[in-house]
């Protein structure tokens, strides 16, 4: 278990130490963006003026890379959660991600990747929604798909086109 970091403002610590230690201990985990570690700086009562310094040295050797940070965010919670640009520019911006930096990052997923991937979530909640009328799945599947951030009109496309082939019959009965 690491231990807590002393307090930058004990008169024994070297407040650049413990700062650099900060910001260490919270890059082990993931990355993360250069405000969510300014952020921990300041909860941790780190000055600006030394945040701010170490901060741009972290980014100039590599370390804080918000541009890297946004396209691995997008490309893993699309993966894991299969989020939807919507949601996922959300996210970015609530981890200070720059507008024009998360618009870059969104860039990557392709309208056929983001339908396949709602697809692939309106076909796995299908199989626990057997005993509901297709007017009680369609919201349902729309409402979810919504939350994850399709857009409307996807998301009706593909929740009735699942819907039809998860209605049809698979081949005669012999």
């Amino acid at each position: 278990m690491t231990s807590e970091p002393p307090d930058p403002r004990d008169v024994d610590a070297d407040p650049e130490s413990v700062a650099r230690t900060i910001l260490l201990d919270q890059l082990a985990g993931r990355a993360r963006s250069r405000r969510e570690l300014a952020d921990k700086l300041a909860q941790r009562h780190v000055p600006d003026e030394l945040a701010t310094r170490l901060l741009d040295r972290f980014e100039e050797v590599g370390l804080v890379d918000d541009t890297a940070f946004a396209h691995s965010w997008v490309e893993g919670r699309h993966a894991a959660r299969g989020l939807a640009p919507r949601a996922l520019a959300q996210e970015l911006r609530r981890k200070g991600v720059a507008d024009e930096v998360a618009r870059e990052a969104l860039d990557q997923l392709g309208s056929d990747e983001l339908e396949e991937a709602a697809r692939v979530l309106v076909r796995k909640k299908l199989r626990s929604m057997e005993r509901f009328d297709d007017a009680t799945k369609t919201r349902r599947l729309v409402g979810m798909l919504a939350r994850k951030g399709y857009s409307p009109g996807m998301a009706h496309r593909v929740v009735k086109d699942e819907l039809g082939e998860h209605e049809a019959p698979s081949g005669p009965d012999i």
